[in-house]
């Protein structure tokens, strides 16, 4: 997952709205948002390869999302699987803080990650190359792969066009529009993050394009105050061919 912007406790209706991109290589193999036949109250999508989630719901109001935090040549590849931090937070039953000042304590296990986590009354965040976790104030947040609201170009452009998505809600179009933005920043806003020239612009756009790796998915999520909780996935393969749309939809009490 490389871009995650979340309004907590901002909208009248919708107390957590979610819209997200996960960019990841074509090659590794995913399930799209589905209720997890293991644990039947969970509804994410599912790495296949090692068995986690980048972003996902409950039905007793759990939430949960990670990006990886970019770092060039400096990964583990021996290192514990990062989207298990999604999935262990899904089907746990602490709060939110628990969780994570659990998680501190192991930070060092992962390669580089930020980590929202939500238990329905409170909101989290945690990366193992910040300082430390902390719980949210209400407020508009956005991720992309350094530490949470860090201003690079793509996540300063998507939270902006999240806060005027939020004023038209329920319509869902506009932020999915945003989450397609594939325009590339300058060089001269670029970021760097120790992956070469070329690189950083193909990750600078919102929605991410190349022949081996891309965005695979765009997700809103939305939790309203009546108790319905909505997931909208659309995915994507090589070419940034649409490959399905998932949306489902539940009430809670």
């Amino acid at each position: 997952m490389c871009l995650i912007v979340v309004a907590w406790q901002v909208h009248p209706d919708y107390p957590l709205v979610v819209a997200a991109n996960r960019d990841e290589f074509f090659a590794r193999p995913a399930a799209p948002a589905s209720f997890w036949a293991d644990h039947p109250d969970v509804l994410a999508g599912r790495d296949l390869q090692a068995g986690g989630s980048w972003l996902g719901v409950t039905r007793q109001h759990r939430f949960a999302a990670l990006t990886n935090y970019r770092e060039g040549g400096h990964q583990d590849a021996n290192a514990a699987s990062r989207g298990a931090l999604v999935a262990d937070f899904l089907t746990g039953q602490g709060d939110a803080p628990s969780y994570l000042e659990a998680l501190a304590e192991r930070g060092g296990q992962y390669n580089g990650f930020n980590l929202f986590v939500g238990d329905g009354q409170q909101l989290g965040y945690y990366s193992n190359r910040g300082q430390g976790w902390r719980t949210l104030e209400p407020g508009v947040y956005g991720l992309s792969n350094h530490l949470i609201d860090t201003p690079w170009p793509k996540l300063a452009a998507a939270k902006t066009a999240f806060a005027a998505a939020l004023a038209q809600l329920p319509a869902t179009t506009p932020f999915f529009d945003l989450l397609a933005d594939r325009e590339i920043v300058a060089d001269a806003h670029l970021p760097e993050t120790g992956v070469e020239l070329g690189w950083e612009r193909i990750l600078s756009a919102v929605f991410v394009s190349s022949p081996a790796y891309g965005t695979r998915a765009s997700t809103l999520l939305t939790m309203a105050r009546s108790g319905q909780v909505t997931l909208t996935e659309r995915s994507f393969g090589e070419g940034a061919q649409p490959l399905g749309e998932v949306c489902k939809s539940f009430a809670t009490d």
